[in-house]
């Protein structure tokens, strides 16, 4: 469904996306995963149309994005961050008018509105006006407008950020629904939780670069190792850690300071707790607790870029 190929970006002297390359299967839920200014929503996009690329190509259902625009623009729905509605308009009527701007039909519109709202759970709002919406609401019937030509591929950017619990949950669920119907689907997000519960594959991009790709188990089975240490500390610093760092050989750690826990990535972590244990005690650590966890979607991102997710 889509090919993406050595893609490249610069703004200035700053290139912001560098040989960007992936390939998404029909029917697959793929998650795109990265920091802020990784360089996600400019590879995001290029693949629309949106904006041109200095090199590379895009190729949706075998067509190019720089050679057949408006064709491949027929076939992409697309969430984006911010609220495309219009505000003093109905639910429909927004509906409606996005039906047109993808070229069905009034008759075709109406009839597809009814199924929109039907899909995103507003079938009893069409009438209101967006204003008088929930943040949630607004979302989902955003991301309703993006199904009403029922789009091949669908890209969702950020579509859950700022709302409540049960919005949350209900796309989840829709876009779970429409992923097991067939509908190909792009979804980047700061929760990775979101992403676990939603996509087949993963790619994460940091400095405009895929630095990882593939299924959840296959990173975490080749990147982060099946299980790794987690301790907590009560008095961490940056400075202690940073002896650790020298203290513990062939360890790469990660600190999260907030809530001071350290987390240890090495082969064969429960051979390694004792002496990990005992570096930190050595750079004066008082540990609160220290346990062998399974490596999940969130530590594999962490030992890759360094930070969280919503860093």
């Amino acid at each position: 469904m889509l090919e993406v190929k050595e893609l490249k970006k610069s703004y200035g002297k700053k290139e912001v996306v560098k040989n960007v390359s992936f390939t998404i299967g029909k029917g697959e839920s793929f998650g795109l995963l990265g920091p802020n200014g990784a360089g996600k929503s400019t590879t995001i996009s290029m693949i629309c149309g949106l904006v041109p690329y200095d090199q590379g190509e895009v190729f949706v259902a075998s067509q190019s994005v720089k050679t057949s625009p408006m064709l491949i623009k027929q076939k992409i729905g697309v969430v984006p961050q911010e609220i495309a509605l219009y505000p003093t308009m109905s639910a429909r009527d927004n509906l409606l008018f996005w039906g047109k701007m993808y070229g069905l039909t009034r008759a075709q519109a109406k009839q597809r509105v009814e199924e929109v709202l039907e899909i995103v759970g507003l079938n009893d709002r069409g009438k209101d006006r967006i204003e008088t919406f929930s943040g949630g609401m607004k979302r989902r019937i955003n991301i309703g407008a993006a199904l009403m030509h029922e789009p091949d591929l669908l890209i969702m950017d950020e579509p859950t950020v700022g709302i409540d619990p049960q919005s949350r949950n209900h796309i989840l669920e829709t876009v779970k629904a429409l992923n097991e119907k067939g509908m190909t689907i792009i979804y980047t997000s700061h929760y990775i939780e979101e992403v676990e519960f939603l996509c087949n594959r993963v790619g994460i991009i940091d400095h405009g670069e895929v630095i990882a790709l593939g299924t959840k188990a296959e990173l975490c089975s080749r990147i982060a190792g099946s299980s790794f240490i987690e301790m907590k500390v009560e008095n961490g610093s940056e400075e202690a850690i940073n002896e650790l760092k020298k203290a513990a050989v062939n360890t790469q750690i990660a600190f999260q300071k907030d809530d001071g826990i350290v987390k240890l990535f090495a082969k064969n972590p429960q051979e390694r707790m004792g002496s990990v244990i005992t570096a930190a005690v050595h750079t004066g650590l008082k540990i609160e607790s220290v346990e062998i966890k399974e490596s999940n979607l969130e530590t594999v991102f962490l030992q890759l870029t360094g930070r969280t997710l919503r860093d």
